[in-house]
């Protein structure tokens, strides 16, 4: 059974933290034959998973994903309120950019950003048939996420974390994005939880999460873990 998502493949040479002005930082990944559902690339002690491309999308909008995810819990988890910019990056075809711009209203405006112009394609149709209007489809590219500093109040990323190519440099160009205050949020597949019927390379636990947000300025909120099969770990732009 496969995850959801898409990799972001972004801002690859990004200076690390500590590295001397003008000097390259050396590239936090190593590698390793790569094992079924991996692409033997390694970070932080961690295969990065195999995406899954726009192919998949019928998945993504299945009618099981409402009892097996819950999504509402997920949108509760949020706190979102009216008027809010939030960011949902690997959006796919919207299944939570729609619902998120339900509850932050008209007031209120979603980045969909993807890699994949297929993708975004089959997310405007969604949009359309939902009439959704506060939506905004948003193509990145391997250097760019084409978010403007400081713009958003929330950024989530659902099921694609663990499938980032370059998620040292996916993530800190997330927190850039992020105002002051703003908020980024993991959701994924409990990696420490046997019941739990998802391929090891598309889980991931709370402890490694926190790992690797460790290497920027975001600090720990909270941890929600009462849904089926997936956490919610919720960190604050320091």
């Amino acid at each position: 059974m496969k995850t959801l998502l898409f990799a972001l493949v972004m801002l690859h040479g990004f200076a690390l933290p500590g590295a001397n002005a003008g000097e390259a930082a050396p590239a936090p990944y190593s590698r390793t034959a790569p094992s079924p559902d991996g692409i033997g690339k390694v970070y932080m002690g961690r295969e990065i998973a195999k995406v899954m491309t726009y192919h998949g999308a019928e998945w993504l909008e299945r009618a099981e994903r409402i009892k097996e995810e819950r999504p509402d819990l997920v949108l509760a988890a949020l706190e979102l309120k009216e008027g809010m910019s939030v960011a949902d990056i690997g959006a796919g075809t919207g299944y939570y950019a729609r619902r998120i711009a339900e509850r932050v209203g008209k007031r209120g405006t979603v980045y969909a950003v993807d890699i994949q112009p297929e993708m975004l394609k089959l997310l405007e149709r969604e949009m359309a048939r939902s009439g959704v209007s506060n939506v905004k489809p948003v193509l990145a590219s391997a250097t760019e996420l084409r978010l403007l500093p400081a713009s958003v109040d929330l950024a989530i990323m659902v099921d694609v974390y663990h499938e980032l190519e370059y998620p040292h440099e996916t993530l800190a160009a997330i927190v850039r994005a992020l105002k002051p205050g703003g908020r980024v949020v993991f959701v994924e597949f409990r990696g420490d939880d046997p019941r739990v019927p998802i391929k090891r390379l598309h889980t991931m636990t709370e402890q490694q999460v926190r790992r690797e947000a460790g290497a920027h300025e975001i600090e720990w909120v909270k941890t929600v873990s009462d849904l089926p099969w997936q956490h919610v770990i919720v960190f604050r732009k320091r």
